[in-house]
């Protein structure tokens, strides 16, 4: 049977990342130029994925164009990668195994340094040598350029009458990196000839399923979802993924049900992510009919309110209070900057605000916080990462801080591009955030990065992140008292989701001088539940917390109880053991971090009290 007469009865399941496994053992260059050094381990992979139960594998030809191999010296040599690369799936194949041949996106976010008619040449070399070989279907996948992809399924459909599979990475939930809907990008491929549509890389599936959730099950054309493992987390300069099989399985029963024919896995998946796919879905039929989702918005009115508190030495005497509030990714402040008041009105000592979280652009930090702090009265703790800015970008950034009075930073590496909505912009890391806390030092004493005086002292406090969630906690206290000779003020931490690992916190950094400010997250839902714990690197939640808040099911008011009231069971063991209390709000949902913060307020109160009455008895 055909590829698309069995995709049009029954669910396929595709192969993981190959990429992912190579880079687990030590290679870290050009992949396709294994299809003729390191043969063997290309099929070992490809025998792996169709063990584990994919019914289609795809060539190791991603980056086989002479764009890519000309970095490597290798465009003279796209015929010969492109048809071993073929040959060795073709050698291990079983005769249920269909073999798509592998063509992936050039241009990133910068799409106008590679010209179109290159483009289009390189793609029709790679395609030609392909087409030479009797495959099953093409894969064009990780396209973020819509541009490109177009010209890439006009061309193919000329060349060729086999299916095409048309895949897309989105660039925000539902849309691609240039605003267009992904239910409108499907169509248009669909319109110039594509038999599958789908999504591949850069999220995980909790975007996917939400993006999904927007797109019609069409007559005319079959979907497909190939999710990154998770979110990628970056350390020591290596990418890594969680590993999250079961939660795949999950995952995909989810994605039957949006319509998608054709499931797989993207970067940092494995045949144990592949394995779960097959297990979760396998006797099930397609899904043909389903409900769209219609997306909601909502406004609010704005007002004012002055005030400011000192955060530097406030933790060290007293139950303190911070909570962050993410700058918008859109141009509308308004919903934030209320927030930012009822915050400031419900006693928090400051508002935090990130610095592009998840690699996403949103509005300058540095402008929201002096706006807060303007306007509002609230004290701004604005975050510095090492990802955007080289050092000539991050001592600019830290002397305009200084300059509009922000004299309150969190120094941190910063998460990934490839996190975020340009997967194609460079991460600077031109250092560390060790070395960025000591910079900031050096700038207090009056030192540019450079060495030359600055005419002035600064005067920074700086706090540092500190992630508990962690396999061995004592590994990450080492980094702690590295970030304290480094010359951190203080520490906030990942949300925590267990009151056994506060208590397991207290006891691991109690020998510490620097207070620490423990984060807590109130859950809005199962869903964002389950992102965290399977997607978001740093970020664990128990097996009782997930399953209370699946137990709300869709009742958005039972979630943001239960959300709620598992923020304050956390809360009532941090106030015992820690000074300072860092609250997250989700998704711009200061209500609840405003709840919290009251129920904080009210706690401290209780306790002035019950102080007061034992300082009389005595």
């Amino acid at each position: 049977m055909s590829f698309l007469d069995t995709l049009s009865s029954k669910i396929i399941i595709g192969d993981g990342a190959m990429g992912t496994l190579l880079y687990s053992q030590g290679v870290d260059y050009c992949y396709e130029e294994l299809n003729l050094t390191k043969k063997d381990e290309i099929q070992a992979v490809h025998r792996k994925y169709i063990d584990a139960g994919a019914n289609l594998i795809q060539t190791n030809t991603y980056a086989a164009n002479r764009i890519k191999l000309a970095k490597y010296g290798l465009e003279d040599k796209v015929a010969l990668i492109n048809k071993e690369a073929f040959r060795l799936a073709n050698e291990v194949r079983t005769p249920e195994t269909f073999i798509a041949g592998t063509i992936g996106g050039i241009r990133g976010i910068q799409k106008q340094s590679i010209d179109m008619s290159e483009i289009k040449e390189s793609f029709q070399e790679q395609l030609s040598s392909l087409l030479e070989e009797k495959l099953d279907c093409i894969l064009l996948e990780t396209f973020y350029d819509i541009e490109e992809i177009k010209e890439s399924v006009i061309l193919a459909r000329t060349m060729t009458d086999i299916p095409i599979i048309a895949q897309v990475s989105l660039g925000d939930v539902g849309v691609l990196n240039n605003g267009l809907k992904v239910a409108d990008a499907f169509q248009i491929l669909t319109d110039l000839g594509a038999d599958v549509v789908g999504l591949n890389c850069r999220m995980g599936p909790y975007h996917m399923i939400r993006s999904f959730e927007e797109v019609p099950i069409s007559g005319n054309t079959f979907l497909s979802a190939f999710p990154n493992a998770s979110l990628p987390d970056y350390r020591d300069g290596r990418f890594f993924y969680q590993s999250n099989p079961a939660y795949f399985g999950e995952s995909a029963m989810e994605l039957r049900k949006q319509g998608v024919r054709l499931i797989g896995g993207c970067c940092g998946t494995t045949p144990e992510h592949i394995e779960s796919i097959a297990k979760a879905v396998a006797g099930l039929s397609p899904v043909t009919e389903k409900e769209l989702k219609q997306p909601v918005q909502r406004r609010v009115e704005i007002s004012f309110e002055k005030k400011n508190q000192p955060l530097e030495q406030v933790v060290r005497e007293r139950k303190s209070i911070i909570v962050e509030l993410d700058p918008p990714k859109k141009l509308d402040i308004e919903k934030f900057m209320v927030g930012a008041k009822e915050l400031h009105r419900a006693g928090v000592d400051a508002i935090t605000l990130a610095d592009n979280s998840l690699a996403s652009p949103r509005i300058d930090n540095m402008a929201l916080g002096s706006l807060v702090q303007q306007q509002t009265g609230a004290k701004s703790l604005v975050h510095v990462t090492c990802r955007d800015r080289n050092l000539i970008g991050l001592q600019s950034h830290l002397m305009g801080l200084h300059t509009l009075g922000i004299h309150e930073v969190l120094a941190i590496t910063g998460d990934p591009t490839k996190v975020g909505d340009f997967p194609g912009a460079t991460s600077v890391y031109d250092v560390t955030s060790f070395d960025l806390i000591s910079l900031i030092k050096q700038l207090n004493e009056g030192i540019s990065f450079s060495g030359k005086s600055l005419g002035h002292n600064a005067n920074f406090s700086v706090a540092a992140a500190f992630n508990p969630n962690v396999r061995h906690l004592d590994k990450a206290v080492l980094r702690l008292e590295k970030k304290i000779s480094c010359g951190a003020d203080y520490f906030m931490s990942q949300p925590i989701y267990s009151e056994q690992q506060i208590i397991d916190v207290y006891h691991a950094t109690k020998h510490l001088d620097k207070p620490i400010y423990i984060g807590i997250m109130p859950l809005t839902g199962s869903r964002n539940a389950e992102f965290l714990h399977n997607e978001v690197p740093g970020i664990k939640l128990t097996d009782e917390i997930r399953q209370a808040m699946a137990d709300c099911g869709e009742d958005k008011e039972a979630a943001k109880r239960e959300g709620i009231a598992i923020a304050k069971s956390l809360i009532d063991t941090a106030f015992e053991l820690f000074n300072g209390i860092y609250l997250i709000t989700p998704f711009l949902r200061y209500d609840m971090t405003v709840e919290l913060t009251s129920y904080i307020q009210q706690k401290v109160k209780a306790q002035e009290i019950s102080n007061s009455r034992l300082a009389k008895e005595v």
